[in-house]
């Protein structure tokens, strides 16, 4: 991650440097409480490993900068996160995962713009890039396989902060029965 310029991004940089080491917790404990829902895979399938191992598809990556994500969700069979950082604004997001499968989009960084992040705001396709890349190790997905996935994931997506508003409500009504259940009796009389 390059170091930002900015003095109100270098408060973000210190911050999620120090929070990255707790990140994998947080997620989990989001995740089990129900706070945070996240399932499934991300869209932007790009194909399959092809020909090489895991690990030499791995050694590839790193070899040409991308570096662990810590912070990120964890999809369902992922067996790696990596990213490569176009400066502090910007990433490339490569997950693998167990059967082989590679999706990656291009995105805003979680530590520049976390709620554009979470929300899934400005990601990006960009398979040309990630084909300049590593395509030659990897089988690309057909379109159909490609509408497949992404239909999966989108079923069941919502956008976090949507879950948190609804997480909130959920807590308010049972901290507050009465004042929940007086707002909602009024609204009715309302309309």
């Amino acid at each position: 991650m390059v170091y930002p310029d900015k003095l109100n991004n270098r408060a973000k940089y210190i911050f999620w440097r120090t929070y990255t080491n707790f990140h994998p917790y947080v997620r989990d404990v989001a995740t089990l409480l129900g706070i945070v829902r996240h399932g499934g895979r991300q869209p932007f399938l790009l194909g399959n490993i092809q020909k090489h191992s895991l690990k030499a598809f791995i050694e590839h990556l790193i070899k040409i900068g991308y570096g662990n994500n810590f912070v990120a969700w964890h999809d369902d069979d992922e067996i790696v996160s990596l990213r490569l950082t176009d400066g502090f604004y910007r990433q490339y997001h490569v997950r693998v995962f167990a059967d082989g499968a590679v999706h990656g989009h291009y995105e805003y960084t979680p530590e520049a713009y976390p709620l554009w992040h979470i929300n899934q705001i400005g990601f990006e396709d960009r398979k040309n890039i990630f084909f300049e890349q590593f395509g030659e190790i990897i089988k690309s997905a057909t379109e159909q396989e490609i509408a497949t996935s992404t239909a999966q994931f989108y079923a069941n997506w919502r956008p976090y902060n949507q879950t948190i508003s609804l997480v909130w409500r959920e807590i308010k009504s049972r901290l507050f029965p009465k004042i929940s259940t007086e707002k909602t009796a009024s609204s009715r009389v309302r309309s």
